[in-house]
């Protein structure tokens, strides 16, 4: 028996649908006036230009994509600046469109409902933004690291019986970095010691203190340490530098920046990753419900008829992540 042919009405009249991978773009148009037809092009920026003028000359006016790792990104920055619109479409809705299996081309079948409107595409912030985003991303992952190195030099500690965690609430106040310092240097830990770095806000006494830095530190505990803190160092003055660089780039919204910090609870670095992700322009969600769902912060909405639905699933409530 014969599957019937899926057919919509058209609400876009020249549409692509782009099947994007790694190496390769399989480029589908199809359109009042044009005839329906498949190119395949390399994703090196030369190919990607003639993709982009064989679309120009056909009047392709919208083109959609899925949302395919960062391998969307390269096709994204080549197409937006010529004035076509570009859709990066969620996977997830377009799997669950009724009729995927009557086109074996992923670029045929985007095509269609692009042309039927039933595509919804995702925020794409402007390129400033992304860029902005990067800083910030790539200062959290570095943040992410130092704290990580931190953690191993109290692992290390631990392993050379130093029990300065046990001791103090926090390893990484003035008192357990100062003493921690002169660990890493290798020099061992006398009373003086202690009385130099202690202040009476400290819940354990110098001598609970003193007893916790008494261990066995090896010369491989010392040349762990000393590489580990030499890591943490060089990381340090990264961050510092994206730092500068992310209060540069948002050194003409400063007004802004400070009506945010005003917010309880909220500090610089935080207003500068709010803003790096959904930036200042709220007129891109049309709800604070959008905005809450976008960022993860609306529960999942997973039942239907009294059933639970798998994850990813329509009806289910999920950030989309583009990077």
């Amino acid at each position: 028996m014969e599957t019937p042919q899926v057919s919509f009405k058209q609400v876009v009249s020249r549409g692509c649908g782009l099947d994007v991978h790694k190496k390769v773009v399989v480029a589908t148009i199809d359109g009042e006036g044009l005839k329906k037809q498949s190119r395949e092009f390399s994703t090196v920026t030369s190919s990607l230009k003639e993709l982009r003028d064989w679309l120009l000359e056909n009047g392709i006016t919208h083109v959609a994509m899925e949302s395919t790792g960062v391998f969307w990104k390269p096709v994204y920055n080549i197409l937006e600046p010529a004035g076509i619109t570009v859709w990066v479409v969620n996977a997830a809705h377009v799997k669950y469109v009724p009729g995927h299996k009557t086109d074996k081309k992923d670029s045929a079948w985007l095509c269609k409902l692009l042309l039927a409107g039933l595509l919804k595409p995702s925020f794409i912030p402007a390129k400033e933004q992304r860029e902005l985003r990067d800083l910030t991303r790539y200062r959290a992952k570095l943040v992410q690291s130092n704290a990580s190195n931190k953690n191993r030099i109290i692992r290390i500690l631990e392993d050379a019986n130093i029990k300065l965690s046990s001791v103090l609430s926090s390893t990484n106040g003035a008192v357990g970095t100062k003493l921690i310092d002169k660990i890493c240097d290798g020099e061992e830990i006398t009373m003086q010691d202690v009385d130099e770095v202690y202040h009476k806000k400290l819940a354990a006494t110098k001598e609970e203190i003193f007893e916790a830095c008494q261990g066995f530190i090896t010369e491989h505990h010392v040349y762990m340490l000393q590489i580990i803190r030499q890591e943490i160092a060089g990381t340090q003055q990264t961050i510092e530098s994206l730092t500068q660089r992310i209060k540069e780039v948002l050194s003409p919204y400063e007004n802004a920046l400070e009506l945010l910090q005003k917010v309880p609870g909220i500090s610089s670095k935080s207003v500068e990753d709010l803003v790096a992700e959904i930036g200042l322009d709220m007129g891109v969600f049309p709800t604070e419900k959008h905005l809450a769902s976008w960022a993860g912060m609306s529960p999942g909405n997973n039942e239907s008829a009294g059933k639970k639905k798998a994850d990813g699933q329509p009806g289910e409530t999920n950030k989309l992540k583009l990077c």
